[in-house]
């Protein structure tokens, strides 16, 4: 981690050619007490992903149900598919809650369930979640500057890129998911730069080489990518700006 932190005071244009040691990091004494935070609320993160790659929903049955409005066998039976269904959204809802500022509601009331129905109206709801407190923290401490906040970002965009491109980084990885973490973290501190930062990630002028970030992601297989350009593509704030790039639109289409 101490690479990272040199860099971030320095000249981001030329992008620092360093392995960032994402299998073997541990905090320092200075970090402890954040990583104790969030690593208490990402233990929750395996089950989540587990649940969430099994949930089925429970269309048949609901369908059977309104189409039978009076028989009470599929009535019971749908309201028995569902029931278990919305404590899972809940639980889900709730662990996005947790990512911002760890808080839990009891019941799903009328309120809570107004919530719950617009943070799975986005097309990624925990990144969306995310974004979002970024966006907040960035605007309630206004003496902490901007810049801050984005060469912090930028500078993970262009490492995760350069470690993703470049054989000699790569084959340094000893676990086959670091390179899907790496992916993940890249296209996440992306949408976020372009929450955050007032003209975007996909600038001209932005720190962030969406070029070479979206050729690394393509030239992956696309089974394992795919999902990553979509929240590209449908979650960031500035792709269709006048500002971007024919170019970048083409890539991304």
């Amino acid at each position: 981690m101490g690479n990272l932190i040199k860099v971030l005071g320095k000249d981001l244009e030329n992008c620092p050619h360093f392995f960032l040691d994402f299998e073997n990091a541990q905090p320092t004494e200075a970090e402890t007490a954040v990583w104790n935070q969030v690593s208490a609320v990402l233990e929750e993160a395996h089950g989540i992903l587990a649940e969430l790659q099994s949930y089925n929903g429970a269309g048949q049955e609901i369908r059977e149900a309104i189409q039978n409005p009076n028989d009470l066998q599929l009535q019971e039976k749908a309201w028995n598919a569902v029931c278990p269904l919305v404590a899972k959204l809940k639980r889900f809802y709730e662990f996005s809650l947790r990512l911002v500022k760890l808080e839990a509601e009891n019941e799903v009331n009328n309120e809570m369930a107004n919530r719950m129905s617009l943070f799975y109206a986005e097309a990624t709801p925990m990144l969306k979640t995310l974004s979002n407190a970024t966006t907040k923290f960035v605007s309630e401490n206004k003496t902490l500057p901007i810049e801050d906040t984005t060469d912090c970002l930028s500078t993970m965009a262009c490492v995760c890129r350069v470690m993703l491109e470049t054989p000699e980084y790569r084959c340094r990885f000893t676990n086959t998911d670091t390179m899907l973490f790496c992916m993940r973290v890249m296209v996440g501190v992306i949408i976020l730069y372009d929450h955050v930062h007032p003209v975007g990630a996909f600038a001209k002028t932005s720190k962030i080489d969406m070029k070479g970030c979206i050729k690394v992601l393509k030239e992956q297989p696309s089974n394992s990518v795919e999902g990553l350009l979509n929240a590209l593509r449908y979650t960031t704030r500035h792709l269709n700006d006048d500002s971007t790039s024919k170019q970048i639109r083409a890539l991304l289409q």
